[in-house]
């Protein structure tokens, strides 16, 4: 990969004790027709693209820079911002607030946008670079039809560690609800990642609807909660990378570009099963600038633009006519591009009927809205307050101690005394 292949360079001439010399510029990406780009010269238009974070390449440590190449190229100017997680995309689209012109959501928030008229269908004969795309990954069930989308990237999610702090074989989920972790657990801030975790931990499918699966599923990750150091996306990087944290799950391709950060680090796949999954390039209903919106995707389907995108990102490529650009460390990398067995075991997320979503919405509000101490107290049947009446009792001292309150959180969460230590973490998280 083109930053591990700098970051090399540059130790090596430290190590040598040579000052480094300025980076050289990055040559033009080339396209397959440059005149298929100068439809829209001149017009003063611009785009706005909404996607992931840390999912393009941004012409940091060496690599190109795809949005100023495509500005350069076309005259279009590109107003790029990202979210954390599909359900924040499927907010800020639901609300109308902020008009895109581009979107990568993945494949089960494709198949509801579809649903709700949120996405548009695209004109194919606007993006000749699509035969780049490998058809395997065409048509998928998200996008039947492959009318609405155009497959980005794809990959797995796994638990990524650090080798100095869990010592034992890691190769299941069970290692998230692991006490000897507590307080060094990661766990992802989006319902349906976490909730697939849970569900491939009592072995049932992430796309289950029954009410009972899902319910012993968000019991499974109520009592994981105490144990979970903090509920993130994008801040996994920081945590993993300093140390912060000793275990947590997510997307393969950031697995790589945190151990190349930190070599402390490893990836696996459980054994249980995980998610495969697709993250495609839409454009939404209400977009302003669609002709300059399907030149944006033909440009990410050029064979040199999807390479540096991966070189950088790290993710796995649906584009064959890119996968062959990789350097041989990238395509035989058995955390892109796993082993047959891994992606036999792998589901990929289907949109779930409206009522199956709002029990999963209703149940994670409840997890995140109910404190450790709460959990702490109704699993161990146990708490500050009851032990310490029991202690009363001991010493025979029947005082009949008012205990202050410091704030009632919801109307099924227990109050919390002023000195819990538990009670002032979840206020601190609160904060955060």
């Amino acid at each position: 990969m083109l930053n591990r292949k700098f970051r090399a360079v540059m130790t090596a001439a430290i190590a040598a004790g040579i000052a480094a010399a300025p980076l050289p510029s990055v040559s033009a990406l080339e396209v397959s027709d440059p005149g298929y780009y100068d439809a829209l010269k001149g017009q003063n238009v611009s785009l706005n693209v909404y996607n992931w974070g840390e999912y393009i390449s941004d012409g940091s440590e060496g690599s190109a820079d795809v949005n100023a190449e495509f500005e350069a190229l076309t005259g279009i100017k590109v107003n790029y911002s990202t979210f954390a997680t599909n359900e924040e995309l499927y907010a800020k689209l639901q609300s109308g607030a902020v008009s895109y012109d581009i979107i990568t959501p993945s494949d089960y928030m494709i198949a509801r946008m579809i649903r709700e008229g949120l996405v548009q269908k695209l004109d194919l004969s606007q993006i000749p670079a699509i035969s780049n795309i490998d058809p395997d990954y065409m048509n998928a069930a998200f996008d039947p039809t492959g009318e609405y989308s155009v497959p980005y990237t794809w990959g797995t999610v796994g638990i990524i560690y650090n080798t100095t702090k869990v010592t034992e074989p890691v190769d299941s989920w069970d290692i998230l609800w692991n006490e000897n972790y507590k307080g060094d657990i990661l766990m992802f801030s989006n319902p349906r990642d976490a909730l697939m975790i849970a569900e491939k931990k009592l072995g049932y499918s992430m796309n289950t609807t029954d009410e009972t699966e899902i319910r012993a599923a968000f019991e499974e990750l109520k009592k994981q909660k105490p144990l979970v150091q903090g509920y993130v996306m994008d801040e996994i990087f920081d945590k993993m990378g300093s140390g912060e944290a000793a275990v947590a799950p997510y997307y393969a391709g950031d697995a790589i570009t945190m151990i190349e950060d930190n070599p402390d680090l490893a990836f696996v796949s459980p054994k249980e099963g995980t998610n495969t999954f697709i993250d495609s390039i839409c454009i939404p209903s209400d977009a302003a600038n669609v002709q300059a919106a399907h030149m944006y995707i033909n440009f990410l389907c050029e064979a040199e633009v999807a390479a540096a995108n991966i070189e950088a990102i790290g993710y796995s490529t649906p584009n064959s006519a890119a996968f062959l650009l990789l350097d041989e460390e990238t395509k035989n990398s058995p955390i892109s591009y796993p082993e047959q067995e891994i992606m036999d075991k792998a589901e990929t997320f289907l949109v779930l009927p409206d009522e199956v979503n709002t029990l999963v919405d209703q149940l994670w509000t409840s997890l995140l809205s109910t404190s450790a101490a709460a959990d702490e107290k109704s699993q161990n049947g146990s708490g500050v307050v009851p032990i310490i009446i029991v202690l009363a009792v001991a010493v025979g001292a029947s005082l009949g101690v008012m205990v202050s309150r410091k704030k009632k959180l919801k109307a099924d969460v227990p109050d919390f005394d002023e000195d819990d230590e538990d009670d002032d973490e979840y206020e601190d998280e609160e904060e955060k």
